[in-house]
């Protein structure tokens, strides 16, 4: 079972007198720094000036400053940045502002277990990765709530990184819901894994290949995105509130009956199969040096592809069909 740790887990207190600098003024990055500046911790932020992060920080009450600036006055220096700017903000601001007993936080990873960034042994390194948006985040915050979380340590120089860290995970509001103790590498390949066979790749390749089969089959495109597309938040709406049984419970038997006699035909061992290999791309870095050497190239093959989805027929009627529906402009 996984170790979890709440509230009564995690003593605020070993913030206190401690500067928290938040790289990155996003998502994120808004979030942390208002939920740690309600819960009376020190907070200052890192934005690039004159943009609309540095000047929302500014109107929100932050001290806000460019990143090594932050970096050297900040005892907790927590990159919130998008995860490929990681290197070059590290390599350019944040390196020469590490000093040994400072502690280095991350929401995700990906640059430490892939060895993208490599801090000096003197300096904890830890993570705390909320399981939600930025904006909900700061929403839960303010109601009283929190989301669940993933807690990690790399390095620990202090002997006492978790404790920080679970400091810092009830200043954002997540040990009120609970938090789960993790390892970089877990958290990385899990979520590498998760977005690529289910969450992004997996689902919209399976949408793609039901309306392309429709359409094929002579049914019209604004029929075949209603049942294959539009309909899908009713069903991870279900899941997500009670899980796969609930859904069940919820949809017809008919439904019921289709997803469990013809799901597993179209996910079958063959897909399994599949997936262990994208797991293998994962675990052995085969996928982190693509994605990287890709970055560095300037996206070509990203960029094409993008064009390419973007193009996809089940994308111009979609936009024609949700220009029908006004609330989903509210």
């Amino acid at each position: 079972m996984a170790r979890m740790y709440r509230d009564r887990d995690a003593k605020l207190n070993l913030l206190k007198g401690k500067t928290i600098g938040i790289i990155g003024y996003g998502s994120q990055g808004h979030a942390h720094a208002s939920n740690l500046k309600d819960s009376g911790c020190s907070v200052m932020v890192a934005e690039a000036p004159g943009t609309e992060g540095w000047k929302n920080a500014q109107a929100a009450g932050f001290k806000v400053a460019m990143a090594d600036k932050v970096a050297k006055a900040a005892d907790i220096i927590v990159m919130l940045v998008p995860d490929n700017l990681h290197p070059a903000v590290y390599r350019g601001s944040i390196e020469k502002g590490l000093s040994a007993g400072k502690t280095l936080m991350f929401a995700h990873g990906f640059n430490i277990h892939y060895g993208q960034i490599m801090p000096p042994a003197d300096v904890d390194v830890s993570m705390i990765a909320p399981k939600c948006p930025g904006h909900m985040l700061r929403r839960l915050y303010t109601e009283g709530k929190g989301p669940p979380a993933l807690v990690a340590v790399y390095q620990d120089a202090s002997g006492k990184a978790k404790d920080v860290a679970l400091a810092y995970a009830k200043g954002i509001g997540c040990t009120r819901a609970g938090v789960i103790e993790t390892t970089f590498a877990e958290e990385t390949e899990t979520d590498l894994f998760g977005e690529q066979t289910v969450l992004c790749g997996g689902v919209s390749a399976l949408i793609k290949a039901a309306f392309e089969t429709l359409i094929e089959a002579g049914y019209q495109p604004e029929i075949a995105y209603f049942e294959v597309l539009h309909e899908l938040k009713l069903i991870t709406d279900l899941i997500y509130q009670g899980g796969l049984s609930y859904m069940r419970y919820s949809v017809s038997d008919t439904a019921e009956y289709g997803d469990y006699t013809r799901g597993p035909r179209v996910i079958d061992e063959m897909v399994k199969d599949e997936m262990r290999v994208i797991l293998e791309e994962i675990q052995d870095g085969s996928f982190a040096r693509e994605w990287i050497l890709e970055n560095q190239a300037g996206r070509p093959c990203f960029n094409t592809i993008k064009r390419n989805e973007t193009a996809h027929p089940i994308e111009i009627v979609g936009k024609e069909l949700r220009s029908m529906m006004p609330w989903l402009k509210s």
